[in-house]
């Protein structure tokens, strides 16, 4: 495997930094302090909201929300991704190219070093917004911490590029990497794939899609808060419709933007729970957020997975809200935990390929403690 230089870290504006530093000092505060700064706790389905995501959520709120644009809410994605990275893992990185769908797609390379198993990641975002920069801190801390490759790839975005698009350039890169495995320095059938929120769909898709195809299946999916169920029905749609990052009017502008009016959403390659069976799918790890819209179809698909013989471990992290893996500041310990998940289920691969293993058979529900 040859070495890569560092790519710089994605330039940060000063008034970006400026912003960080005042994130990072409320988070610093004490407990008392922040818990008058927050208001009074929020409980809902069993769950108290995190104090740290509590107060997150009241500075946001006061914030001018911008126009429903994606060229607007891109801008603004960037921004909050680079104010929440914190401090990120030393990995050599190199931005590289992958085949698309349609053409060849923006890719970055994450090598924490000695490594001999790679993670396909597509990022989140409502299929419109993310790149790969909004994650880029996520995907240094999983490359350092699980000391895996990690091949991030720059989808194209709707309503640009609307469905099937997505979906058909995550099955393209996916086989063009598994084909290139070795220049990546492992092999193919070590090659697993993954994202978060829309990303996590790109990735339930891309895996049933690859079921029927000869290639090497994916070796594990991680699934990050995905939807799974675009037909809307999932109570937790209802449960968290305003008022915790994601709401219904986000969801549906993003629905508008990737999904055409007239297409039949029930369709397993738009709504991955709907499959006749999910059967012979690659071992899971499926992490969902309490306070979160897109919570109970995300576990659904677990219990689905599960119920048709799938090795899956599923954490429910329990005081989170839609989107806490691109704010490090506040969120770094649960990002952590999610890496550590993923090394350990990719280290149950070698044992064996249809024992879950210790973990593989229970859902795990955590508010893991403030960052604070």
């Amino acid at each position: 495997m040859p070495v890569y230089p560092i790519t710089p870290i994605p330039a940060v504006p000063a008034a970006t930094r400026t912003a960080a530093a005042a994130v990072r000092g409320l988070l610093l505060l004490p407990p008392r302090i922040k818990r008058a700064l927050a208001g009074p706790p929020v409980h809902r389905d069993g769950n108290e909201l995190d104090l740290d995501a509590h107060l997150l959520l009241r500075i946001t709120r006061s914030l001018p929300r911008p126009a429903p644009a994606p060229v607007t809410l891109r801008t603004q994605a960037r921004r909050m991704a680079a104010i929440g990275a914190g401090r990120r893992a030393s990995v050599r990185v190199e931005d590289i190219t992958v085949a698309g769908a349609a053409g060849p797609l923006r890719a970055r390379l994450y090598d924490p070093g000695d490594a001999d198993t790679l993670l396909v990641y597509l990022h989140g975002g409502g299929w419109v917004i993310g790149d790969l920069d909004t994650h880029d801190a996520f995907c240094r801390t999983v490359a350092h911490t699980a000391r895996i490759r990690v091949v991030a790839v720059d989808y194209r975005l709707a309503p640009e590029h609307p469905y099937p698009a997505a979906v058909d350039d995550a099955v393209a890169a996916f086989r063009d990497i598994t084909d290139r495995a070795g220049e990546f320095g492992v092999p193919a059938e070590r090659v697993a794939v993954g994202g978060d929120s829309a990303g996590g769909h790109l990735a339930a898709v891309l895996c049933q899609r690859i079921r029927r195809d000869p290639q090497p299946a994916p070796l594990l999916q991680l699934l990050i808060y995905p939807p799974t169920d675009l037909t809307g029905k999932a109570e937790s749609r209802t449960t968290f419709a305003e008022g915790f990052a994601l709401t219904r009017t986000d969801i549906d502008f993003f629905d508008r933007c990737f999904l055409a009016p007239d297409l039949d959403r029930s369709q397993p390659d738009v709504s991955p729970l709907h499959a006749d069976t999910t059967a012979g799918l690659p071992r899971a790890v499926v992490i969902t957020a309490g306070f979160d819209p897109l919570r109970d179809e995300g576990e659904a698909y677990a219990t689905r997975l599960r119920t048709d013989g799938v090795p899956v471990t599923a954490r429910r992290f329990g005081g989170y809200m839609h989107g806490f893996i691109n704010n490090a500041l506040a969120f770094a310990p649960a990002i952590a935990d999610i890496a550590t998940m993923l090394a350990d289920a990719l280290a149950a691969t070698r044992s064996s390929a249809t024992d879950p293993g210790p973990d593989g058979e229970r859902d795990r529900t955590a508010t893991p403690p403030s960052a604070s």
